[in-house]
């Protein structure tokens, strides 16, 4: 079962806000897990350029993760790096209790009607009704995890393909788009198949880079996900992300890992 609430953030003004216990951390319940705060980003660049009149997608989001976030409240400033009407680049950060915590960059790309000529030849994932339900809550700590209803078809050690969504939304009593809550969840990818006990190893990730090269819907976030450790401390979680209907982008995660 998944945990109910009303709201990962609750907002306070223009660019304040505040983490509620819904975002409680897997490797330190007094610290935010970084997923839902990565989709607040992309629902804030997305919400600034509709504000300026824009039409152009969010392609592409690259997060840089600077140190840990306490539950609390925070500030968010977004600022256009490079205006354009068919390209632009914009970056949101985050800062908490006066030190920048999250760096979020995004390219946004202007759309045309390409369906003539559109495909894809990333492999399907499994049917959802058919994947084996996963107890994603019980497998790490903190509120975050449980809000998320997971599925799961297990491969080997560090591979799987999953299926996940959640009912909470992002802020509370604020509308977002359909692709700022599934980039919200992007970063359970992670801990989805873990290559290692991770009460006995450590291996958050410091960044997070996803590309999507169609605008997801639907509710499920599809996750065919590989989790590969160096020999030097060094790791990477790569994961072709999907929705209901098929391929829609995919996702990078840098990891330290920590013995």
């Amino acid at each position: 079962m998944t945990a109910s609430h009303t709201a990962y953030f609750r907002q306070h003004s223009p660019t304040r806000f505040e983490a509620t216990q819904a975002t409680a951390g897997a490797w330190n319940t007094a610290e935010q897990h970084i997923a839902p705060v990565i989709g607040l980003l992309a629902h804030l660049i997305e919400q600034d350029h509709g504000g300026r009149g824009g039409r152009l997608r969010l392609a592409s989001l690259s997060c840089d993760i600077l140190g840990v976030l306490p539950i609390g409240e925070f500030d968010v400033e977004v600022t256009v790096l490079r205006p354009g009407r068919t390209i632009e680049l914009v970056e949101a950060v985050l800062t908490s209790n006066g030190r920048t915590g999250v760096r979020a960059r995004a390219w946004m790309l202007q759309t045309a009607d390409t369906s003539a000529i559109e495909g894809t030849s990333f492999p399907e994932m499994p049917d959802i009704e058919a994947t084996p339900a996963f107890p994603f809550g019980e497998t790490w700590n903190g509120a975050c995890v449980k809000t998320i209803e997971a599925r799961r078809e297990y491969v080997c050690p560090g591979r799987a393909r999953s299926w996940i969504r959640t009912s909470t939304p992002l802020i509370d009593g604020v509308e977002t788009s359909t692709q700022a809550r599934m980039i919200g969840m992007l970063d359970f990818a992670n801990g989805m198949v873990p290559r290692a006990d991770p009460s006995e190893v450590g291996f958050p990730n410091v960044d997070l880079n996803v590309s999507l090269f169609r605008a997801p819907s639907g509710s499920w976030l599809g996750l065919d996900s590989t989790v590969s450790f160096g020999s030097d401390a060094i790791g990477q979680t790569e994961s072709v992300v999907h929705d209901e209907h098929g391929p829609v982008g995919t996702l990078t995660q840098t990891l330290t890992i920590r013995l």
